[in-house]
């Protein structure tokens, strides 16, 4: 008898073991055939299951993150509440606002360290492309050029305004400077790189004369010392610098904005190109914030303390 008992415990195991062998090929296979692509508008939208870390068949730079054990992350620091720096701390910690929140999290999921690589604006990008970092997160807006050139996750945050740019001026100004024809003999600004940049480029006919600027906190400070008659900023942003700056003279130009298609909006985080896999996991990690309210949490938080900087 107690050799039958032993027979029957035996097949069990065998049986169960088995069937563990079988759902194991065939969750490999699944996993194999899983084709990672753009959407038509070339960026990524499809996202994976995160919560067990970078998947073992993980290839091109999200294997590279899981060997070295490490997430390298480029920003440009300078852009409230996304990302900035916290005066009152000190070397990875410094970097705040909800796009590091996020970052710290998409390291957390790939269960890697976190390195926050701090550079100017006209550099996040291309510093993708000669593997200085692994993913740029500074509230990248998308452009056809970036979707073309480089990666993009799906968007993560949406602004409340249809309007996503306008033209800032001085108060001063707000008499004689109210359609884009008062421009013609102005001196026009935005950020190098930029989507306002490009959105001033593509649409601005006539101006006395148009400067790139390395930041938008310089853009905001060019127009209130009279180095510059209008800077086109985001909207958003630009409301945040004047509530949190009162009395710094400066406006929004009313009814003078830009608009985005709808495929067009959101932040996004860009990787190299051809880097579909890892911007599935991403885009896991955006889902997962999204969907419980986390990053307008964070949102909310780092606007409150860039508030308290004055940012």
């Amino acid at each position: 008898m107690e050799r039958q008992n032993r027979m029957k415990r035996l097949a069990v195991f065998l049986l169960t073991a088995a069937l563990l062998c079988a759902w194991m090929a065939m969750t490999a296979a699944e996993d194999a055939d899983q084709i990672y692509v753009e959407n038509e508008w070339n960026y990524v939208d499809g996202s994976m299951d995160v919560r067990h870390g970078i998947p073992d068949n993980a290839t091109g730079v999200l294997d590279r993150i899981r060997r070295n054990g490490v997430l390298r992350v480029a920003t440009e620091p300078y852009f409230a509440p996304q990302e900035f720096i916290d005066p009152e701390k000190t070397g990875q910690d410094q970097y705040a606002g909800a796009d590091m929140k996020l970052a710290r999290l998409i390291a957390e999921r790939m269960g890697v360290e976190l390195e926050i690589i701090p550079m100017e604006f006209t550099q996040v990008l291309p510093a993708l492309a000669e593997d200085q970092c692994d993913l740029t997160i500074s509230a990248l807006s998308y452009t056809p050029a970036r979707a073309t050139s480089y990666t993009l996750s799906k968007g993560y945050y949406f602004t409340d305004s249809v309007a996503s740019s306008g033209f800032i001026i001085r108060e001063e100004d707000k008499e004689k400077i109210t359609s884009l024809e008062d421009l013609a003999d102005k001196t026009l600004i935005a950020q190098s790189s930029s989507l306002q940049e490009a959105l001033a480029a593509a649409h601005v006919r006539s101006y006395k004369e148009f400067r790139r600027i390395s930041t938008v906190q310089t853009v905001f400070e060019t127009v209130r010392q009279g180095k510059a008659d209008a800077g086109v900023v985001d909207i958003e942003t630009a409301e945040t610098y004047i509530m949190n700056n009162p009395g710094c003279g400066l406006c929004i130009v009313e009814n003078m904005f830009f608009t985005l298609d709808e495929a067009y909006q959101g932040d996004r985080i860009a990787a190299k190109k051809n880097e579909e896999m890892l911007l599935y996991f991403v885009n896991g990690v955006i889902d997962e914030v999204l969907e419980d309210g986390t990053y307008l949490k964070w949102y909310e938080e780092a606007g409150e303390r860039a508030a308290e900087l004055g940012l």
